[in-house]
């Protein structure tokens, strides 16, 4: 069975119910994970919609397909599904205004804080590879979702992908997106073809 990650959020205790978790630290990461979106799209949606041809893009974490397995802590699991529901709400709210709202998700992504929370750095990662961390083989950095977000805002046609979530290795592939090293890191595929529990090391080749 494939399992997702978990990933380090200092507002979530891992392996608690929602009773013996704490309350204000739960409500904090809502706050934090769908709170924030809510408020900027109430504040910045009226502009946007001044013309026709605007397009909102929540970074979201993980696709519809993906989060159907539970993420592992209630307030977690809420806050990853909520953003993708955002996209499909707004969607529906700015189809008669002519513009889109799309989410889109990175895969195991190779930001600076996880770089240092490896003890890596972009130039050596692949060292953080391992048993312990065998799917940071298919991490990619800030840039891959960047190009993808450009060439989708680029789009005459991206109203095709109004109110879904997707990834960014399916945006790579339908535009030709490249990541910073020239390969197409693809975590959606890999999810869905391997255990994500298991400590092996899957070769990447095939999914970048």
């Amino acid at each position: 069975m494939r399992r997702c990650p978990r990933p380090g959020d200092p507002n979530i205790d891992w392996d608690k119910p929602i009773w013996e978790h704490d309350l204000a630290r739960g409500l904090r990461a809502l706050d934090n994970g769908v709170r924030t979106h809510i408020i900027t799209s109430s504040v910045a949606l009226g502009l946007l919609t001044e013309r026709p041809g605007g397009l909102v893009v929540e970074i979201t974490d993980g696709t519809n397909e993906f989060n159907a397995d539970y993420r592992g802590n209630f307030y977690y699991d809420l806050a990853k599904v909520s953003v993708n529901r955002m996209a499909l709400s707004l969607s529906r709210d700015l189809a008669a205004k002519g513009c889109t709202a799309v989410a889109v998700t990175p895969g195991f992504l190779r930001s600076e804080a996880m770089l240092d929370h490896f003890g890596v750095t972009e130039a050596n990662w692949r060292e953080a590879v391992s048993t312990d961390n065998p799917h940071f083989s298919l991490s990619e950095t800030p840039l891959y979702i960047g190009r993808a977000i450009a060439v989708l805002a680029a789009d005459p046609q991206v109203g095709r992908f109004a109110g879904q979530a997707v990834a960014v290795g399916t945006l790579a592939r339908e535009y030709g997106v490249t990541d910073a090293d020239g390969t197409q890191p693809d975590f959606e595929r890999y999810a869905q073809d391997n255990d994500l529990s298991s400590p092996e090391i899957v070769d990447d080749a095939k999914y970048r």
